[in-house]
């Protein structure tokens, strides 16, 4: 099924395009570490660990507690796992049918 959402763009395709050459989490380290902020980056991985959290039912002040994210991060994720794209739900199925989080790559 071919996107066909709004942020539809030739820019955006051509950094799709460039994250699906990365081969491991070492190169998405040195790429994304050239592209982003540390600020930008760390808010991505909080609101995907406020998704993980949110589909896992855990309460706003939990994931507030454990993420350090505001109650209004958490609001706007939780309107993405609803009605958004399904981007979440399709990254975290993968993740969790994959096995991976950070304890299984921590060891933890």
């Amino acid at each position: 099924m071919a996107y066909t959402g709004k942020l539809k763009d030739p820019l955006l395709d051509d950094l799709f395009e460039a994250v699906l050459t990365l081969r491991d989490v070492d190169e998405c380290y040195q790429f994304f570490e050239d592209i982003c902020t540390v600020a930008e980056l760390k808010a991505m991985a909080q609101r995907l660990a406020v998704a993980k959290m949110l589909q896992e039912n855990r309460t706003y002040t939990e994931i507030a507690a454990q993420t350090g994210a505001s109650t209004a991060t958490i609001s706007r994720v939780k309107r993405c796992l609803n009605y958004g794209a399904d981007g979440y739900k399709l990254v975290l199925a993968r993740l969790g049918r994959e096995g991976k989080s950070h304890q299984a790559r921590s060891g933890g």
